[in-house]
């Protein structure tokens, strides 16, 4: 994935932290920042990757049984009773 990288941000961590992230870092063959742009990412998804998890989910859910129209209707109605 090719993104426009240009915003500079300066963060000030605990040597634990930063152990972490370094760590993950060597392991994965990538850089310090490319991890916690991975981490930003999971932890704040935009909005259009949000849409995009929640379409596979329900893409992915287990058939249901629905029951036809005037069952609908009807329960429909039995639910705005409640409500009203």
């Amino acid at each position: 994935m090719c993104m426009a990288l240009d915003r500079r941000l300066q963060l000030l961590l605990d040597e634990d932290r930063y152990q972490r992230i370094a760590r993950l870092a060597s392991e994965r063959g990538s850089s310090v920042a490319a991890v916690l742009r991975e981490a930003i990412d999971r932890g704040l998804p935009s909005p259009r990757r949000q849409r995009a998890a929640a379409a596979q989910r329900i893409l992915a859910a287990e058939p249901m049984v629905v029951p036809d129209v005037p069952e609908l209707i009807e329960e429909l109605a039995q639910l705005r009773g409640r409500r009203g």
